[in-house]
């Protein structure tokens, strides 16, 4: 069994820069205000969502492993 993730979208940074979407349109959507939210919170591990984590300019999304709580985007330094 893999890995499962929780995924947050922090909208007090989010830009609405639609990348998420584009990257992975199955897991983010915007709202009418242009704020991205994730599709569900509690996901299997997926790499169309950790490339949409990474393209975010702002690094609004956070993923974590549900398990643990332990960070897979943004790593801790």
């Amino acid at each position: 069994m893999g890995d499962r993730w929780h995924v947050e979208v922090d909208r007090s940074v989010c830009i609405g820069s639609g990348l998420c979407v584009g990257n992975a349109p199955e897991g983010f959507t915007l709202d009418s205000a242009r704020q991205s939210h994730p599709r569900a919170a509690d996901i299997d591990a997926n790499e169309q969502i950790l490339a949409a984590a990474e393209s975010c300019p702002v690094e609004a999304i956070a993923i974590a492993l549900l398990e643990s709580g332990e960070p897979v985007f943004p790593p801790e330094d």
